[in-house]
């Protein structure tokens, strides 16, 4: 890497900080299902099997970390994505680590396509 190509400490901390924020798997779940669309947190908490309470705390750390927008309406919050391209780095990473399953167990030999 190039001295030009140095990335900003302040934008590694800012990359750490978004990274703790998404080291749940409660969380990455309500950023799946918001995907398609805002949703009120009584139906994440039943499309994510979780309470509400459980989950509007989840999503309260998601949007203090600015991933997430809210819209009320009456007594309801809307939750939705801030930034779509989240979603798309969480399908990247997930396609990694397919891949290195797939990887790990072609070493094992525990792939099924090995063993035909």
């Amino acid at each position: 890497m190039a001295a030009a190509d140095k990335i900003d400490p302040t934008i590694l901390q800012m990359h750490a900080k978004v990274c703790r924020t998404m080291a749940h798997p409660t969380r990455l779940a309500l950023l799946n299902e918001l995907r398609e669309g805002e949703r009120s947190v009584g139906d994440l908490a039943q499309a994510v099997g979780a309470t509400q309470p459980l989950v509007s705390q989840h999503l309260g750390v998601l949007r203090n970390q600015g991933l997430l927008r809210t819209r009320r309406e009456g007594s309801e919050v809307f939750y939705s994505i801030a930034y779509p391209k989240m979603v798309q780095a969480c399908d990247l990473l997930r396609e990694v680590l397919f891949e290195h399953l797939r990887f790990q167990e072609e070493l094992l030999g525990t792939n099924p396509e090995q063993r035909e």
